[in-house]
C-alpha cells in the first residue's frame, strides 16, 4: 500500500543557481515556506451608510498546522482598520451588515454544542451576531446540519438561511437515539449522483431554506422535497424570497436549475420563474421589486462549458432579457444599482477579470475596475452608497480590497510580504496553434532574468478545464520562478475568457486540442530562445494533471512531469467520482460508447508510450478525481520501470487544506523537477 513519504526539506542555496539570485540586497527570493505568509482577503460587505467595509482575512498558523479566518472592518477612506474577531481555533466568514446598520452577522463553527449535542461543534457553521454598539458575538442558530449561507430581511428582523439536512434521521424524521458504541452505521445509497468532494456520500441530505426570526430565535422550514434550494434573495418589501433549485424530474440527472419565488412564510408554495433548459442561478431583486436579475448558463448540453450570461426577468414571469447578450464572456456576481437602471457584474476576458456595468435595459458594457490600462483579476465586489469596492489580485500582489472609482487600496494585509521579495515578472505570452488558433498564456520569468539564456522551463497547467490563468498572484509559479525556472501557464482550448466556442472546442474530445495548444506555447518559447528544449517540465492539478498525463503520453519532449489529482482511465472514473452526469451526457454510456472512452483514455491504455519520469500526487479522500486514478498511472509506470513516485496526502480532499501538506507538495515538485531539469 502506498504511503506518504517523509517531508522533503529544500534549501534555497541547494536549489537556486547563482545567476538567478536577486541582486537587490534588501530583498529575498520567495520560497515554499513563504506561502504561509500570504493573507487571503475576501468576503466583502459594505455597511448601509457606506462608511465601513467588512471583510475576511485567512492566515496560517504554522505551529498548529491550520488555516483560520478572522473578520476585519476598514473605513471608506482606508485610514482606520479594525480587527473584529480574534478566535484561535475557529474561523469566521460571510459577514453581512443588517439593513438598519446595528448588527454584523457572520458564519462561524465555534466551540459551542448544537441543540441536541450530537454534532461535532467545530465542524458545523452557525450564524453569529455581533452588536456594533459593543459586546461579544452571540450565536443565533442551532441547526444541526449547519448553515452554509444566509441573507438579512429588509426590516432586519429575519434571516433566510441555507442549511443542510442533519446527518441521521429515522423514517419519522426524528434524530436517532445516541449510539452505545462507536461502530459506524452502514452507508445506504439510492441516489443517481451520490458523491461530492468534501461531502463524501450524499445519501438523502439536501440544502433547504429556513426563515429565522431574530426576536424568538426560531427557524421555520421554507422549502422541502428531494432537491436542494440555494442562493436566497429577499424582495425589497420583504414579502418574497427568490432562490435557485432543480425540481424537474430527478435533479441528480440534469443541470437544469431554475429560479423560483415564494412568499416569505411557512408553507408557501414556490413558483417557477424561469424555463430555460439549462442552469439558472443567483437571483437578485431590482430595487423596485418588479424584476429579478440572475445568471443564465449555456444550454444543457454545454452547461459545463458555456459562459454564464446576465439575464433579467419580470417577477410575474415571461421572456428574459439579456442586457449584455453579445458579450460572450463568463459573467458572475450580478448586482443592481440603487436606482435600478444599471447592473454591475464581474466578467472574464482574456487573462483579465473585471468589475463592469451595463444598462439594465441593455447596452454597452463598461469596465470599471481594473480599467483598460491595467491588467488584474477581480475576485468579488460589493455595491454601496459611496460606490464599489473590489477584492482584486495583480501579478505581483495577492488579493486586497480596493475602491473601484479611484483604485485606492483599502487593505494592506500583504504589504510587508510584497515589499520583502524580489518577484518573478508576470507577462502575457501568445502563440498560434497548428490549426491557426491563437493561444494565450501567462509567463513568469525568474528574478534576475537575463536575455539570451535558455532557461529550464515548466509548463504549469491550470485545472477546470473551464478556467484561466491571468494577471494575478500565483504563489506556485513564483516559487518555481525563484528556483530559476521559466514558468508558462497556457490557456489551452477548453479554457474560459475567450468565449463559448473556445471552451466548447474540447467537448467529448479531451486530450487533443489542449495538448496541441500547450505544445504551440512551448514551441514558441524554444523558438524565441527563452526555453531550453532539453530541460522542459510539465505539471498541474486536477484537469492540469489530466493534461499532464495526456502530454507525456503524446510525445517524450518533457524531461519531468508532476501529475496531481488526475485521471487517465475514464472507464475507472465512471461511478467512482462525482462527474456521472457529464460522463453519460458528454461521453455516453461505457457499454454503448466504449470507443470514445478508450480514445480519451490513451495515457493509461498506451502507457507504454510514456518515457517521462513522473511524480503522482493526490488527496486520500478526493471524491472529485479519486486516488484510484493516480494509483493506476503510478502502477503502470512502475510496471514499465519508468521513474515514478506516488504521494498520498492523508485525509485530504481534492484541494489540500493542511498548510504542511501544501508546503510539502511544493517542495516535492521542486525536488522532482530539480532532479531531472537542473543538469545543464
Amino acid at each position: 500500500m502506498s504511503t506518504v513519504q517523509s517531508c522533503v526539506v529544500v534549501t534555497a542555496s541547494a536549489l537556486i543557481p547563482s545567476w538567478a539570485i536577486a541582486q537587490d540586497d534588501g530583498l529575498r527570493l520567495f520560497q515554499s515556506s513563504d506561502v504561509h505568509k500570504i493573507r487571503d482577503v475576501s468576503d466583502t460587505a459594505i455597511s448601509p451608510d457606506g462608511d465601513w467595509v467588512a471583510y475576511s482575512v485567512r492566515s496560517t498558523d504554522v505551529d498548529k498546522d491550520q488555516r483560520q479566518t478572522d473578520l476585519y472592518m476598514v473605513d471608506w477612506s482606508g485610514a482606520s482598520r479594525i480587527q473584529l474577531t480574534h478566535t484561535e481555533d475557529s474561523s469566521e466568514g460571510h459577514p453581512r451588515f443588517s439593513p438598519d446598520g446595528k448588527y454584523l452577522a457572520f458564519l462561524a463553527a465555534r466551540e459551542s454544542a448544537s441543540a441536541d449535542g450530537d454534532d461535532d461543534p467545530k465542524s458545523v457553521s452557525q450564524v453569529w451576531l455581533l452588536n456594533r454598539a459593543g459586546g461579544e458575538a452571540a450565536r443565533l442558530t442551532e441547526l444541526p446540519g449547519g448553515v452554509s449561507d444566509f441573507e438579512w430581511s429588509p426590516d432586519s428582523g429575519r434571516l433566510v438561511i441555507v442549511a443542510r439536512d442533519p446527518e441521521k434521521k429515522d423514517d419519522a424524521g426524528q434524530e436517532d437515539d445516541k449510539k452505545k458504541n462507536d461502530t459506524p452505521e452502514p452507508i445506504v445509497i439510492d441516489r443517481y449522483r451520490f458523491k461530492r468532494d468534501g461531502l463524501d456520500h450524499l445519501a438523502r441530505r439536501y440544502e433547504r431554506l429556513y426563515l429565522f426570526e431574530l426576536a424568538g430565535r426560531v427557524a421555520t422550514l421554507l422549502t422541502d422535497g428531494p432537491y436542494d434550494s440555494t442562493d436566497p434573495a429577499w424582495s425589497p418589501d420583504g414579502r418574497m424570497i427568490a432562490f435557485t433549485s432543480k425540481r424537474q424530474g430527478d435533479p441528480d440527472r440534469h443541470q437544469n436549475s431554475d429560479i423560483y419565488v415564494a412568499a416569505a412564510e411557512a408553507g408557501a408554495e414556490a413558483r417557477q420563474l424561469t424555463t430555460w433548459e439549462g442552469p439558472d442561478s443567483n437571483p437578485v431583486f431590482s430595487p423596485d421589486g418588479n424584476r429579478i436579475a440572475y445568471l443564465r448558463g449555456g444550454p444543457a448540453k454545454y452547461s459545463g462549458y458555456d459562459p454564464d450570461d446576465l439575464a433579467v426577468i419580470p417577477v410575474t414571469g415571461g421572456d428574459p432579457q439579456l442586457p449584455a447578450g453579445d458579450l460572450d464572456r463568463n459573467a458572475a456576481s450580478v448586482k443592481w444599482s440603487s436606482d435600478g437602471r444599471t447592473l454591475y457584474f464581474v466578467f472574464e476576458d482574456d487573462r483579465v477579470r473585471s468589475a463592469a456595468s451595463v444598462p439594465a435595459r441593455g447596452g454597452a458594457v463598461r469596465k470599471i475596475f481594473p480599467g483598460n490600462d491595467t491588467a488584474g483579476v477581480v475576485n468579488s465586489f460589493e455595491v454601496g452608497p459611496r460606490g464599489l469596492v473590489v477584492a482584486a489580485s495583480f501579478g505581483q500582489r495577492p488579493t486586497e480590497i480596493y475602491r473601484a472609482a479611484d483604485g485606492r487600496m483599502l487593505s494592506d494585509h500583504n504589504g510587508e510580504l510584497v515589499g520583502s521579495f524580489d518577484w518573478g515578472s508576470v507577462e502575457s505570452f501568445d502563440a498560434v496553434s497548428d490549426d491557426g488558433t491563437r493561444v494565450g498564456a501567462m509567463l513568469v520569468k525568474p528574478p534576475g532574468f537575463r536575455q539570451g539564456i535558455r532557461y529550464p522551463t515548466i509548463a504549469y497547467v491550470h485545472g477546470g478545464p473551464v478556467a484561466q490563468d491571468g494577471y494575478e498572484f500565483d504563489p506556485t509559479a513564483q516559487v518555481f520562478a525563484t528556483r530559476g525556472y521559466l514558468v508558462v501557464m497556457p490557456n489551452y482550448r477548453g479554457s474560459s475568457g475567450r468565449g463559448r466556442e473556445f471552451s466548447r472546442a474540447i467537448y467529448a474530445d479531451w486530450g487533443n486540442l489542449e495538448i496541441r495548444d500547450i505544445h504551440a506555447i512551448v514551441d514558441k518559447l524554444v523558438a524565441e530562445g527563452l526555453a531550453d528544449a532539453d530541460r522542459l517540465g510539465i505539471g498541474g492539478w486536477s484537469y492540469g494533471g489530466i493534461n499532464t498525463n495526456y502530454a507525456i503520453a503524446t510525445d517524450n519532449r518533457f524531461a519531468a512531469a508532476v501529475s496531481g489529482a488526475a485521471i487517465s482511465n475514464m472507464i475507472t472514473g465512471y461511478g467512482t467520482d462525482q462527474y456521472i452526469w457529464q460522463y453519460e451526457n458528454e461521453l455516453g454510456l461505457p457499454w454503448e460508447s466504449i470507443e470514445t472512452y478508450l480514445k480519451i483514455s490513451y495515457p493509461f491504455f498506451h502507457a507504454d508510450r510514456i518515457k517521462t519520469p513522473t511524480l503522482f500526487m493526490c488527496g486520500e479522500k478526493d471524491f472529485n478525481v479519486p486516488l484510484i486514478n493516480s494509483e493506476q498511472m503510478y502502477q503502470a509506470l512502475r510496471s514499465l520501470d519508468i521513474p515514478t513516485q506516488l504521494v498520498i496526502y492523508p485525509g485530504q480532499n481534492h484541494g489540500l487544506s493542511k498548510p504542511s501538506y501544501i508546503q510539502d507538495r511544493l517542495e516535492r515538485m521542486l525536488e522532482w523537477f530539480g532532479r531531472y531539469l537542473d543538469a545543464a
